[in-house]
């Protein structure tokens, strides 16, 4: 069965000056084209989408699609926060999910074929979390099978998934993925990704 998916929104992208879930990349916000991505590769598991310093401006950017948005109040405590309000939220939705990966929506290169290499990666492995890597650095998307949850459970709140791969590196299988280093958290990132898209379509 797919991974079920935490689509993590909650940032106030305060490096940035405005919503990065909100910005405009080929042709969808970076939230929208998450969610969509999510929701492929999760193939009916269900898929939660954590909101925080913004909340009700997002929730436009989801209509239609079947993910579950939830805000979670104390987001500004950081990122583990974020993951326990979607924790929380997955289980009252289901209660037989089993795996569970981490995506941001400020990845924009991230697809379903990479979710889906995330599943099959745990499967051929049986290592109980299995992460991105790039430029060197283990992150996020990231899966977490059912044992390696109790750890995302046991999380501060300032901590984030990382955190985990660090402490425990013999739990942790990699998928290379290049484009992981692309993130959006500065204008100056921002006008690199649409250069590069503009490239690409040339």
């Amino acid at each position: 069965m797919p991974s079920a998916v935490i689509l993590l929104a909650a940032g106030s992208s305060s490096r940035l000056g405005r919503p990065k879930q909100l910005l405009p990349y080929r042709g969808q916000t970076l939230l929208r084209r998450a969610a969509e991505t999510a929701v492929e590769a999760a193939a009916g598991a269900p898929v939660v989408v954590v909101t925080g310093a913004v909340h009700e401006e997002l929730l436009p950017e989801l209509t239609g699609l079947l993910v579950a948005p939830v805000r979670c109040a104390g987001w500004e405590r950081g990122m583990g926060a974020s993951l326990k309000m979607g924790l929380a939220m997955l289980d009252s939705l289901c209660t037989n999910w089993t795996t569970v990966t981490v995506m941001l929506c400020d990845q924009p290169l991230v697809t379903p074929t990479l979710l889906r290499e995330l599943d099959a990666t745990a499967a051929r492995t049986g290592r109980p979390i299995i992460a991105s890597e790039y430029e060197g650095v283990r992150g996020v998307p990231v899966l977490f099978s059912e044992e390696a949850v109790m750890l995302l459970r046991a999380l501060p709140d300032a901590a984030g998934a990382a955190q985990l791969l660090r402490q425990h590196p013999e739990l942790v299988a990699t998928v290379p993925f290049a484009g992981g280093a692309v993130d959006v958290d500065t204008e100056v990132a921002y006008a690199a990704l649409l250069r590069q898209a503009n490239q690409s379509q040339k």
